[in-house]
């Protein structure tokens, strides 16, 4: 009799382990890993299959620079509108890039390493996510962009708030500007170069001959 409890309670705990182990695979799964610029950038040179690919506008890749060997396919699009608000200003980013998946499907595969960068790493996380929804198993969102956070920042609101209205109160010269940073702040390569070979595919698509 002691000896068929032991074996049943046995089962029943491996069942218990079992089971909670399914979610967190799951969940683990649903996540990318964050990574800063300088090992992605080792990745980059170490590691087979890593591809490095910059989520920013054409406008951002082609006159702020990206890194070098970086594919172009970004997750947003500026557009013509002009919003004027109280703390910031300027034209707006488009909603998401509705062909984004489908575009990086023709140039990766669903088994490649992934490096995915933005300007300060909010639009790469963006993007991140839904490559990992959509299937692709090593996803690396490179956290702190290629420009970085604005000046000063802090992973703790109320410090980050603090020190921020600190700053600007004093005028503290570079305040909310970037490059404090980021891959550039690492010393990593990058360029202006626009190689045909890393631009967003529907770029490259030839213009329709004119009918005669």
């Amino acid at each position: 009799m002691t000896h068929r409890y032991v074996i049943r309670s046995f089962f029943i705990l491996f069942a218990l382990l079992f089971a909670l182990c399914i979610p967190v695979g799951e969940a683990d799964a649903q996540d990318s890993k964050k990574i800063l610029s300088i090992e992605a950038y080792d990745m980059l040179n170490t590691v087979p299959d890593t591809y490095l690919i910059d989520v920013r506008t054409r406008v951002e890749y082609q006159f702020v620079g990206h890194p070098y060997k970086a594919y172009l396919l970004p997750y947003m699009f500026w557009t013509n509108n002009f919003v004027k608000a109280d703390k910031k200003q300027g034209y707006q980013l488009s909603d998401k890039n509705k062909s984004f998946i489908e575009e990086i499907g023709k140039v990766f595969k669903k088994t490649d390493n992934l490096l995915i960068i933005s300007r300060d790493g909010t639009r790469s996380a963006l993007a991140a996510k839904d490559l990992v929804g959509a299937g692709y198993q090593k996803v690396f969102d490179v956290k702190d962009g290629f420009e970085g956070s604005e000046f000063p920042t802090f992973d703790d609101a109320n410090r980050h708030k603090f020190y921020r209205q600190l700053a600007k109160r004093n005028k503290i010269y570079g305040h909310e500007h970037r490059r404090h940073y980021g891959w550039q702040w690492w010393g990593l390569p990058w360029t202006y170069d626009m190689d045909p070979k890393y631009i967003y595919p529907p770029d490259l698509k030839p213009p329709k001959k004119k009918k005669k």
